[in-house]
C-alpha cells in the first residue's frame, strides 16, 4: 500500500487571499472554503501519485448553491482553484452547510476528473471520467473524500481511503490506496485503512507529519520518502494571460466582440481562478480580428 500526507499553507492561503481582494466576488461563505480547500488538497494528492505530465483537473459540479467547485493541478504540483455560489448565497448560506447542501440537494450533481496532457498529438483528447455524486445504492455521498474513493473504486478500480481538511490557512490530506497488483490481503488494507479514518479534523490541521503518522501507523512497517517542497512543491500559479483572453475573444467572433464594445465600450475578462481583469478597448479588440493571435501594441503578456 502506498500513502501520502499534503499539507498546502502559502499557497492555499494565496488562493483565499485573491477571492477575498476580488471586489465583484468578495471571500468564499466558510463552507465553501472548507470544501475547496478539501478539493486542492486532494487534487495535489492524486497528481503527485499518477506523475501525469499534464494537468489535473478535480472538478465538482452542483445542483445547489455552489454551482461549481475546479482545482487545477499541474505536473510540477503548481495549483489553482476556484468556485462559483449562486448569487445572493453567500450570506445566508450557514457555516455547518453540508457537502450535499451545498453541491447535491436533489442528488444530480458530478464530480468529473480530467487528464490533459502537455504535449498532445494530434486528435489526441484529454482524458475525463465523470461519476455522480451518490454511491452504489443511489445514496447521498456526504464528503468529497467519499466521492473520490467512490470515482477511483469505479474508474481505476483501485481502493482508497483519503481524509480532508481545510480552515482559512491550511488545507490538508490523507491518503492511503491499495497499490494495483497488491499481495496485501484485504483484511490489511482495510486495518491501515481504518486507522486512517480514525484521524479527526483537527489533529489533521494541527499535527506536523511525523506526530501524526506515530500516532496513526506506529504498529506498521513504513518506508518514507523525502518530502516534495520549495520550487517543485505545491504553490500558486495561474496560467491565464493576455493572449489566452485575446484568443478567446477571436473565438467569439467579430460580430458579437462588436456587439459589446458598442453596449460597454470596452470588453473586460477576469480570471475566475487569480482575479486578474484584461480590458479591450476598440483598438485592442479590432487587433485581434485583423492579427489573429496577436496583441495589441504596449499589451502585457503573460500574468
Amino acid at each position: 500500500m502506498r500513502g501520502a500526507v499534503v499539507r498546502l499553507t502559502d499557497a492555499w492561503v494565496e488562493i483565499l487571499r485573491r477571492r477575498a481582494a476580488n471586489t465583484t466576488t468578495g471571500a468564499y461563505p466558510l463552507p465553501v472554503q472548507e470544501l475547496l480547500g478539501q478539493m486542492a488538497a486532494a487534487g495535489v494528492l492524486m497528481q503527485g501519485g499518477i506523475k501525469f505530465d499534464g494537468a489535473l483537473v478535480l472538478q465538482i459540479q452542483g445542483d445547489g448553491p455552489v454551482k461549481l467547485a475546479v482545482v487545477e493541478v499541474q505536473a510540477d504540483l503548481s495549483l489553482r482553484a476556484t468556485a462559483t455560489v449562486a448569487d445572493g448565497v453567500a450570506e445566508t448560506l450557514p457555516n455547518d452547510a453540508s457537502f450535499s447542501q451545498m453541491v447535491n440537494v436533489n442528488n444530480l450533481g458530478k464530480c468529473a476528473i480530467t487528464l490533459d496532457p502537455k504535449h498532445r498529438f494530434p486528435g489526441q483528447q484529454a482524458y475525463q471520467g465523470v461519476v455522480p455524486l451518490f454511491g452504489d445504492q443511489r445514496e447521498k455521498l456526504e464528503r468529497v473524500s467519499d466521492v473520490l474513493a467512490h470515482y477511483m473504486l469505479q474508474s481505476e478500480q483501485l481502493q482508497t481511503t483519503l481524509v480532508l481538511a481545510a480552515n482559512g490557512e491550511l488545507a490538508a490530506g490523507l491518503l492511503i490506496q491499495r497499490l494495483p497488483q497488491s499481495t496485501a490481503h484485504a483484511e490489511d488494507y482495510n486495518r491501515i485503512a481504518i486507522l486512517a479514518s480514525s484521524l479527526k479534523r483537527e489533529e489533521l490541521l494541527t499535527l506536523d507529519v511525523d506526530t501524526l503518522l506515530r500516532r496513526l501507523f506506529w504498529e506498521e512497517e513504513l518506508t518514507r520518502y523525502e518530502p516534495v517542497t520549495g520550487a517543485v512543491g505545491p504553490r500558486f500559479a495561474c496560467s491565464c494571460s493576455r493572449e489566452r483572453v485575446s484568443r478567446m475573444i477571436f473565438s467569439l467572433g467579430a460580430v458579437e466582440a462588436e456587439s459589446i464594445l458598442a453596449e460597454r465600450g470596452d470588453i473586460e475578462v477576469g480570471c475566475d481562478f487569480c482575479g486578474q481583469q484584461y480590458r479591450f478597448d476598440p483598438v485592442d479588440a479590432a487587433q485581434i480580428f485583423v492579427q489573429p493571435g496577436t496583441l495589441a501594441p504596449g499589451a502585457s503578456g503573460a500574468q
